[in-house]
């Protein structure tokens, strides 16, 4: 009787401590450099969850191999709720199917919280550039394989998963120039040392609209409301190749059911504040904040995708 009641009395602490949660700082845990898209996205979500829970949440920036570095130390982490994993597709999905030994298993060491938003990929060259539409590139890459260049911001990113997804649908070829981050690659594609692009919209919406490059096609299923003009890849006769970039929210494997349900509310909360909402659509994110089944399923599809495509294309991290 006696252990019955400890046992009834050390469940009720643990609830009571959970119900607590967050009594001390929040870590989130991102593993790419400061200022890109995923950093963006968890720091809108650090603010919006310090004024829900009136505690610290601290992005701590983490990158390496591809977000595989950050992704490791996540995995690493108590599962107490106070380290947070944000990042996009790449260490979920991409990462493990290039290298051996990642230090993580992305089906069995996190617990998934939410897809917080995604962005399709957009097709686009130079402003000067002879090609004005996708069929123009198909039918130049048809005639002449392996010589028009697509720039990507490294080995197997999501820019460079769409343009070899791409070749795979159309059964042409081309050359990836993998660039070391976005930047350069954007760079070197305004200057025409490159011929073109699938990068993310909201990186290529401000050079589209300052008339710099480009847009053939977009990666979404429908047309995106701030590039109404520019055809999806179906509606330019491609199937197969309807592709999103994502940020999400995870955490370490074991999580208290607690804290998830109330991280998981307060991120969709976040997602959807009058004050946020808007500026993420604005810049081409589309909002998901789905629930940690959905996620969880997702992940599991997106991996099995991923690595049919770089088995087929050979593709390496190096």
């Amino acid at each position: 009787m006696k252990k019955l009641i400890a046992s009834v009395l050390l469940g009720a602490a643990m609830v009571t401590a959970h119900a607590a949660w967050p009594e001390k700082p929040v870590t989130l845990l991102v593993p790419f450099p400061a200022g890109g898209s995923t950093d963006n996205v968890a720091r809108i979500l650090g603010a919006k969850l310090q004024q829900q829970f009136g505690g610290s949440f601290v992005v701590d920036n983490k990158p390496g191999a591809a977000g595989m570095i950050g992704a490791a130390m996540a995995k690493r982490a108590p599962a107490d709720g106070y380290t947070v994993f944000v990042s996009s597709l790449g260490p979920f999905v991409i990462g493990p199917h290039l290298v051996k030994n990642p230090g993580y298993d992305p089906l069995k060491d996190f617990d998934y919280i939410s897809v917080a938003v995604q962005a399709p990929n957009v097709l686009a060259v130079p402003v000067n550039s002879p090609h004005k539409s996708l069929q123009d590139v198909i039918a130049f890459e048809k005639a002449n394989p392996n010589k028009m260049t697509f720039a990507s911001a490294g080995n197997g990113t999501s820019d460079h998963l769409t343009a070899e997804l791409f070749w795979q649908q159309t059964g042409t070829t081309g050359i990836h120039v993998p660039y070391k981050g976005g930047a350069p690659a954007m760079n070197d594609l305004l200057g025409g040392q490159v011929d073109a692009t699938f990068m993310n919209i909201n990186t290529a919406v401000p050079h589209i609209r300052a008339g710099k490059l480009r847009a053939l096609a977009i990666t979404s299923n429908k047309r995106s409301p701030i590039l109404p003009d520019v055809p999806t890849m179906e509606e330019s006769g491609v199937k197969g190749v309807t592709v999103y970039s994502w940020q999400a929210v995870a955490a370490p494997k074991g999580l208290p059911p607690e804290i998830k349900a109330k991280l998981h509310a307060a991120v969709v909360a976040a997602l959807n504040d009058p004050a946020v909402k808007p500026k993420l659509l604005d810049v081409g994110f589309e909002i998901v904040a789905n629930t940690p089944e959905q996620f969880t399923a997702f992940q599991a599809s997106e991996y099995a995708r991923w690595k049919k495509v770089i088995e087929v294309g050979k593709i390496t991290a190096d």
